[in-house]
């Protein structure tokens, strides 16, 4: 999947919340090793000393650990993954959220839409 890097914001956080997400959606795998700073570099087309900025972020929230002579991998921590998954979804839904009040729909609306695109009636029974 391609990096997708704009100027709008900083280049590492950019790369921190592609690598972040990639974890938690099950690229990589918890205790899996990372690809190397420069194969990282290479693959976002970004300065090894940028991707190494956003890897030590990585390594700061506890996602990632480095190993001295064996490279970074990925946390085995399954309850800091799914709070973060965790979080990153409320992030989503506050943003689709104030979108849909945005376009003037209340919530009642917005879930109505929702259920009809998840299959409806289907879902009236599982609420």
């Amino acid at each position: 999947m391609p990096w997708n890097l704009d100027d709008s914001r900083p280049i590492y956080l950019q790369l921190m919340e592609r690598i972040q997400h990639d974890i938690i959606s099950g690229v990589y795998q918890p205790g899996d090793k990372l690809p190397s700073v420069r194969d990282l570099a290479l693959d976002a087309a970004v300065n090894p000393n940028t991707m190494q900025k956003a890897l030590s972020e990585l390594e700061r929230s506890g996602l990632v650990y480095s190993h001295r002579t064996s490279g970074r991998f990925i946390t085995d921590d399954s309850s800091l993954l799914k709070k973060i998954k965790t979080d990153l979804a409320q992030e989503y839904i506050s943003g689709f959220l104030g979108q849909m009040r945005h376009l003037g729909l209340d919530d009642s609306e917005t879930l109505e839409m929702i259920k009809q695109s998840l299959g409806g009636e289907n879902n009236e029974a599982n609420p």
